[in-house]
């Protein structure tokens, strides 16, 4: 402490008997040393009090120092050691935290936090100090790499949007921080990992530069150094930076793929190998859930699908589906990792047939072995196992049955009566056991998977109506919606209920055969009604009543009238005379309002914090929004006779619908050829300007000419003594006329095509586009009345377009007549040429004629000739 009390008595000078300089004082001194010492070594030494200061004094460094330390960077970048401490300093200052020995005794604690923030506003209002730090990567000194690097992580984590626009703009901005992980010294790169990861956060142009300068394999080589899985946090960090360039990047994941970088992932999930005690530390534990995130990345179902398609094939061809497959079989694995390598499987296989029915060969190693499939199931309808593990092994089920008819089969095949004897558990059984079971998670999980087994699948549908289940001895048995049905009028668990209700309405959708079945069962439709017509107001209430009321409109809408008791129509009149048609449409609104609803509309995986949130399916939400409308119409129609007496508006409304949708589809075709016309007029009018291009060249070239011709008129005046040279340019004269002629040539026939094409696309609009509009309109003036003012407000949008369109087209037709006007001119120009042709030859003869010799030649003269001629004419005169 004495040392550093003489040291800045050494710069600031000692001072007087009695008074102690306060904080801000010592610091404006230092300032003022710093901004006016003409030595190097005085600047320098004030700038390491500064350093030393800015931790206690932030508040009195940053405000008065930031412009003096600014100007250091910029004056003394030559120094390394002055350099260094102004960018501690400036570290210091712009620190997000605050510090132990800091003095704010009049800031409150939220003051202090954002002093980094408000000192870091104040250092980028100039762009130039940024890329003057950027500059500071490029110096070796790690005295003054590596303070550059901090204070930039600094920045960017004060203001993460404004640095990163600087950088991008910032010439080499982003190549200079990607040849920092290249850096020896562990704590230079491992920093410059972290300024990446801030640096690539939510900016796509930014991780698109950062991919292509080959960060991939620098970060894959870091990986490798460090031990892959077993590495220390340097690896975390490296996957954070990798998934911040993959995560929503299209770009970045198809050059990951392109670039083989998915066969290097495989090594990183090498697991040791059985009977070794190392165990999983925390840091591998974090290490790995990273290196999944990362393939799922790549194979999310969000992603476009040629890129997860190709993913997907790559992975398997690899041997990284088969790793992560022995990664859910193994032993030892802690719980977490377990769950998320099962989230994983299920996107690697998800609509992808190759790589489902290579997981439907996998084979768990237990005596007997067990389809990985069937013990994943075991552990989903095991009421003992962790809730997120059931989630992840439905999720993955689900993935398998996705556009896999083959799946979908194989699992109703095995409810179906078979005449061999099955020794083992089979998916089926277990599904039927937990929808049995009491507990109403595994209800629920059941119900939903077995739902899975028929979407999109009508044939399943029919054939799982002939699955039929034992009862009481010397009772039939029955079937399995029978079985259902009953279990749903029974059950008292909401989360029962809705797994069963989820599960009625995927099989009854597009299946008559199904709906005839229910329908026949007495006590299915009075059920419904009664759930439809409640008036309980609880949240999970609300959604069976909801859903009660969808199942019914399903039976109205696929009823083939079979079941008399319950046709269409009579069902119709149970919806409005016992329930009112507005309360019906009501409660079935109720479902897509719901919270829930739309977490589970927006991903098919499944990401509830708690077993109350399980509550709706992905699949059945899609299914709900594309048959809500159909019930919608089928409730609203009515015979015939009804149709006749005006009493139905809801019909209707339907054909204003169907109107309003004729209406859209001919304003979209018509959007489509205004865009096509607009893309022809602007390619012609680029065509006009490089023809009046052409034009101006021609117009110089003959003025050209013209001088030319006067040069060759004047040395024929001097005499016939200089014949040569007026041959020679009279020959460079007339290659030059013949050029002109040739150019002429080719405009004219340009100028033709482009008269063609233009007289065509007038046509096109003309008698095509607007004749067609119009008589289309015309002919829906009629029905335009039921319209809605929307389909009014388009119409004449599109007008207004037309007109617009014709504007354009009579600009071109303007623009053809100068077109025209300028040919005709060329044309004067040809006839002149030709006369002049013509005049030559004359004066040719007329020399011959005369007793002049006049070689072949020298046929390529022009004005030479003639003044050779008149110069003749005027000795036989004499």
């Amino acid at each position: 402490m004495e040392y550093f009390k003489s040291g800045l008595k050494s710069v600031l000078g000692t001072p007087q008997e009695g008074l102690q300089p306060t904080g801000a004082e010592t610091v404006e001194r230092l300032v003022d040393r710093v901004r006016s010492s003409t030595l190097l070594d005085d600047r320098r030494d004030a700038c390491r009090a500064l350093k030393a200061l800015s931790r206690k004094f932030r508040i009195e460094v940053g405000a008065q120092g930031m412009d003096a330390l600014c100007q250091v960077l910029e004056m003394d970048r030559g120094d390394c050691e002055i350099v260094g401490y102004a960018l501690d300093t400036l570290c210091n200052i712009t620190a997000s935290e605050s510090f132990e020995d800091e003095e704010h005794p009049h800031l409150s604690p939220t003051s202090v936090g954002s002093l980094g923030e408000q000192f870091t506003e104040i250092f980028i209002k100039q762009h130039d100090n940024v890329g003057l730090v950027l500059g500071f990567l490029e110096e070796y000194d790690f005295h003054v790499r590596w303070p550059a690097v901090r204070l930039l992580t600094s920045l960017l984590a004060n203001k993460p949007k404004d640095i990163q626009e600087i950088i991008l703009v910032s010439p080499m901005g982003v190549s200079k921080l990607m040849d920092i992980l290249g850096d020896s010294r562990e704590v230079i790169r491992n920093d410059a990992l972290l300024l990446l990861i801030q640096l690539t956060k939510g900016n796509a142009n930014i991780q698109k530069i950062v991919a292509f300068e080959n960060a991939f394999d620098r970060l894959f080589d870091v990986i490798s150094e460090e031990g892959y899985a077993d590495g220390g946090i340097v690896v975390e960090d490296c996957l954070l930076l990798m998934l911040n360039l993959l995560r929503n990047n299209t770009s970045n994941q198809s050059f990951f793929k392109e670039g083989s970088y998915i066969q290097r992932l495989a090594p990183m999930f090498n697991l040791p190998p059985e009977g070794d005690d190392t165990g999983w530390s925390a840091q591998k534990v974090s290490n790995v859930h990273c290196m999944l995130q990362v393939v799922r990345t790549l194979v999310m179902p969000g992603n476009p699908a040629q890129v997860t398609m190709s993913s997907q094939k790559a992975m398997k061809a690899c041997g990284l589906l088969e790793i992560l497959c022995g990664i859910l079989m193994a032993s030892g694995v802690p719980v977490d990792i377990l769950t998320e390598t099962i989230n994983t499987v299920a996107e690697v296989i998800r609509g992808n047939h190759g790589n489902q029915e290579y997981f439907a060969s996998v084979m768990a190693p237990s005596n007997p072995p067990r389809p990985a499939i069937t013990v994943l199931l075991m552990s989903m309808v095991n009421e003992k196992q962790s809730f997120v593990l059931r989630c992840s092994v439905l999720y993955c089920f689900q993935c398998f049955l996705f556009k896999n008819e083959v799946g979908q089969s194989q699992l109703v095949q095995t409810l179906l009566p078979s005449s061999t004897e099955v020794a083992n558990l089979t998916t089926g059984q277990l599904l039927c056991g937990g929808l049995f079971s009491g507990d109403s998670l595994s209800n629920w999980f059941s119900a939903v998977a077995l739902s899975h087994a028929l979407v999109e699948n009508p044939a399943q549908k029919e054939q799982l109506l002939r699955v039929l289940l034992a009862t009481n001895v010397g009772s039939p048995p029955i079937s399995l919606l029978h079985q259902c049905t009953m279990l749903l009028q029974q059950g008292s668990k909401m989360q029962s209920k809705l797994g069963l209700l989820m599960l009625l309405s995927t099989w009854l959708a597009h299946c008559p055969q199904a709906v005839k079945q229910f329908l026949s069962i007495p006590t299915s439709i009075p059920y419904l009604t009664a759930q439809a017509g409640s008036n309980e107001h609880d949240d999970s209430e609300e959604l069976v009543q909801g859903i009660c009321a969808f199942l019914m409109g399903i039976c109205i809408n696929f009823n083939d009238d079979t079941v008399t008791t319950f046709s269409k129509e009579k069902l119709r009149q149970i919806v409005e005379k016992r329930l009112g048609l507005e309360t019906f449409l009501d409660k079935m609104g109720e479902v897509s309002k719901h919270e829930l609803y739309s977490k589970a509309a927006k991903h098919p995986q499944l990401r509830p914090k708690q077993p109350s949130e399980l509550l709706l399916d992905h699949e059945f939400c899609r299914l709900f929004r594309a048959l809500e409308g159909m019930v919608v119409r089928a409730l609203s129609s009515k015979p015939h006779s009804d149709l006749v007496n005006g009493s139905s508006e809801h019909s209707l409304l339907a054909s204003e619908n169907s109107l309003l949708l004729q209406y859209k589809e001919l304003i979209r075709e018509q959007d489509h050829k205004l865009q096509e016309l607009t893309q022809t007029t602007e390619r012609l009018t680029v065509e006009k300007s490089t023809l009046q291009r052409e034009v101006k060249d021609l117009k110089s070239t003959l003025s050209q000419l013209r001088d030319e011709n006067m040069l060759l008129r004047a040395q024929a005046n001097t005499g016939l003594g200089q014949t040569t040279s007026g041959n020679t340019l009279g020959r460079e004269a007339f290659h030059m006329l013949e050029e002109v002629r040739a150019e002429a040539r080719r405009w004219k026939e340009q100028s033709e095509q482009k008269d063609s094409l233009i007289c065509k696309l007038e046509e096109q609009v003309k008698s095509g586009v607007v004749s067609d509009l119009d008589t289309q309109l015309t002919l829906k003036s009629a029905d335009q009345t039921i319209a809605s003012s929307d389909i009014e407000r388009e119409l004449q949008e599109t007008r207004q377009q037309l007109a617009a369109t014709e504007e354009k087209l009579a600009e071109l037709a303007t623009a053809n007549g100068e077109i025209e006007k300028m040919q005709k001119d060329q044309e004067d120009l040809l006839e002149l040429l030709t006369d002049q042709d013509t005049r030559l030859n004359q004066l040719k003869a007329q020399l011959r004629a005369l007793g002049e010799k006049v070689d072949d030649d020298d046929d390529d003269n022009d004005e030479d000739l003639e003044e050779e001629a008149e110069g003749c004419e005027d000795e036989n005169s004499a």
